[in-house]
């Protein structure tokens, strides 16, 4: 990363116990170049042990990831930097409201058997990704499924999964294929409005409806 995306970075970084005095050794690496290792990797699409020896060694970095990962501190690390984004574009850091869809993808031959799918609709045999965005795009909650696993039958968890997190969201864009008994569902359980974004008659072919989230699943990996 260059050096003035690591000076807005840097701040938002867990500080280290043994700098808080709470015991430990400090780390043989920067943080700075386990970021850039992480990156690299995701990227690119490599293997763990597949890093470039100009980054730590693949044991470290990877360590170094599951230790986040299991403190919660990616999740929290990526929410604080589209908090930063959104009070950038003249926004509060919480957003109040979100879109909802679902896109299916191929999965390549090595994703085991029992995590993929074929959806009928689509003609595409993989695994479909469900995701929640801000008005911005910004990802706010994902679910990875099979791709026979509806966009309907994802949601009221992914959703419930949402307003845990994110308590000021009171309102959901939808497209058709979330209609139904969904709707009242949300109502009822979790106190959330679910509004449909419908397709107008004279509408033709692939549309960009007016609350989608296109642009994200095109920069999603």
């Amino acid at each position: 990363m260059t050096d003035a995306e690591w000076a807005a970075i840097r701040p938002l970084l867990p500080v280290p116990a043994w700098l808080q005095g709470r015991g430990g050794q400090p780390e043989g690496y920067c943080h700075r170049q386990l970021l850039d290792a992480i990156r690299y990797l995701v990227a690119g699409g490599i293997s763990w042990r597949a890093m470039p020896a100009d980054f730590p060694g693949w044991g470290r970095v990877y360590a170094f990831f599951r230790r986040w990962r299991e403190h919660g501190l990616i999740d929290e690390f990526h929410d604080r930097l589209r908090g930063r984004v959104r009070e950038r574009e003249g926004r509060e850091a919480e957003p109040t409201a979100g879109i909802i869809d679902a896109q299916s993808v191929k999965a390549a031959a090595s994703v085991p058997s029992v995590s993929r799918g074929w959806d009928g609709g689509k003609k595409v045999g993989g695994r479909k990704r469900h995701i929640v965005t801000d008005c911005l795009g910004l990802l706010l909650v994902v679910a990875v499924t099979a791709a026979n696993v509806g966009g309907r039958d994802a949601a009221l968890g992914l959703l419930q999964r949402l307003r845990r997190l994110h308590r000021d969201i009171t309102l959901v864009w939808a497209d058709g294929g979330y209609t139904g008994g969904l709707v009242d569902r949300c109502q009822q359980k979790l106190a959330l409005t679910l509004q449909i974004v419908k397709r107008t008659d004279d509408m033709e072919g692939f549309v960009v409806l007016p609350r989608g989230v296109e642009r994200t699943f095109e920069v999603s990996p």
